[in-house]
């Protein structure tokens, strides 16, 4: 027999601008002696009309699929689930960033980088996976402590034009990096099968925007996992061309230096791809969307009871995506420096230049698997640069954001996506250098990346905001020195440019 108690209550929720319904249940089975509270969210308030019989039966539904829980603690976290169940779903917002990461343009700056300075570079990486880590898991804490993204933490808690400054340049670099990127994937299309590239970049400009668009928020992100997948195509091509080891092992762990502007060029540039302010966003949102998603998440400023088990699962979903996305660096450079570096190659521009060099040294294999990669990579990028401009434009302005939401309770929202995609295509058409639009695309990303962080470190100090879970210790340090050191990459940047 169920017994239960019922109180519906209207909770604002900045979101969609207004209030959402929530019905609250207390119940008791008196044949388990168990007790199990949920709460309901807006469908579930519809479906049982307010009323006391089809809130029971409601009830009833909800409580037969529900396990005995023992304690508060118990309630609290996700009981029942087998320890690789919870491995599997902490895998989610670190993995899908650090993929993201690695998009065309990317490949393009560690081809760069290792067809210009062969193994010589590459112990860059060894600096950049700590400084990135630790950076990607403070944006994450922002939405998973606070329940607001970035941007939204901003507009409350500090002055209006650093905001709209912050998410005007974020915007025009997140543009031409889509450009960017949809070029590089019409290239590489075109590479492999031939055809009109401009064809290829219009299809996939659409499929990426539409994804977004049309498909739930939870098969969606399913969608993103799988296309982490793409990535693994760096992996098979270091493997297919012959890598000296002992010379790659000794460029990787002792760090050599040039005095020459080109070669701190390129060191500014793997410290700009790596660690990028379009990433800080999606992070910290995809974190929000995730407490909309899991009915048993809150905010910790709420539900402090949770932080123990959401930062564990933040830092482990952070610290493998991280560490995935600087192998799949570390593999593009070790693969162009055995190849094009050794074969006197070493002007490379994009990917697409990448992958047809590698053609007559590496191999036909090796140019398809190394050009697939640019198409995969691409399609989980261009989603994320465009998710991530419209996340910080709407939270901005206190507009209904999340692709949890239908498109018409988000017109806004999805109205970014949409148009920064389409920008990003018509750009492709447009007389604009490719090369030059990508080099000040990255210039925008390093000027913006400073004060983001600096905001960030802020936030993430202060008690007000982040409640119990400010930070402290080794990741507040680590915070601050990847900002000193972004900030030493841009004033770089600016020095290098006018060499």
């Amino acid at each position: 027999m169920v017994h239960a108690l019922f109180r519906t209550s209207l909770v604002p929720d900045w979101r969609i601008g207004g209030y959402r319904p929530i019905c609250h249940g207390l119940c008791a089975l008196n044949s388990s002696h168990f007790w199990a509270e949920f709460r309901v969210g807006a469908d579930g308030a519809r479906n049982c009309g307010h009323r006391s019989d089809r809130l029971l039966a409601f009830t009833q539904a909800r409580v037969a699929k529900m396990k005995p829980l023992t304690s508060k603690s118990a309630r609290a976290s996700k009981v029942g689930k087998s320890k690789q169940s919870r491995a599997l779903r902490a895998l989610g917002p670190g993995i899908i960033t650090g993929a993201a990461d690695d998009d065309p343009s990317g490949i393009a700056t560690y081809s760069q980088a290792g067809a210009q300075f062969g193994f010589a570079i590459t112990w860059t990486l060894l600096f950049t996976y700590p400084l990135m880590a630790a950076i990607q898991e403070i944006s994450a804490r922002i939405g998973r402590t606070t329940g607001m993204g970035i941007a939204a933490n901003l507009r409350r808690h500090y002055p209006n034009w650093i905001l709209q400054s912050i998410v005007m340049l974020l915007i025009i670099a997140n543009t031409i990096n889509i450009g960017a990127d949809l070029g590089a994937m019409g290239d590489a299309v075109s590479l492999l099968i031939g055809g009109p590239k401009l064809l290829y970049v219009v299809t996939f400009g659409i499929l990426c925007a539409a994804l977004q668009v049309y498909i739930p928020y939870s098969r969606y992100v399913s969608v993103l996992k799988w296309l982490t997948f793409a990535l693994f195509a760096y992996f098979g091509t270091v493997m297919v061309v012959k890598v000296p080891w002992i010379e790659a092992a000794r460029g990787f762990f002792i760090p050599t230096f040039s005095a020459k502007a080109e070669f701190w060029t390129v060191v500014v540039a793997i410290f700009g791809t790596t660690i990028s302010p379009y990433l800080f966003f999606w992070q910290a949102s995809q974190e929000v969307e995730e407490i909309d998603d899991v009915a048993e998440r809150e905010p910790l400023v709420k539900a402090p009871q949770q932080g123990p088990g959401a930062i564990d699962r933040i830092q482990t979903d952070t610290y493998v995506g991280m560490a995935f996305s600087n192998l799949v660096a570390l593999a593009i450079m070790f693969t162009t420096a055995a190849t094009l570096h050794a074969a006197g190659t070493t002007d490379i521009q994009t990917s697409s230049q990448a992958a047809e060099a590698l053609k007559p040294i590496a191999g036909q294999l090796a140019f398809a698997i190394f050009t697939l990669g640019i198409v995969g990579t691409g399609l989980l990028a261009v989603p994320v640069l465009a998710g991530s401009a419209a996340y910080a434009l709407c939270e901005s302005q206190k507009w209904p954001i999340g692709l949890a939401r239908k498109p018409l309770r988000a017109k806004a929202f999805y109205a970014t996506i949409v148009i920064a995609t389409l920008s990003g295509i018509a750009i492709t058409f447009s007389p604009l250098d490719p090369i030059k639009a990508l080099f000040w695309s990255a210039v925008i990303n390093g000027v913006v990346a400073v004060p983001v962080m600096a905001m960030m470190m802020l936030i993430t100090s202060n008690k007000k905001i982040m409640g119990k879970f400010v930070l402290t210790g080794g990741l507040k340090y680590v915070g601050w020195i990847a900002t000193v050191v972004m900030a030493a990459a841009a004033v770089g940047m600016a020095i290098t440019a006018q060499f």
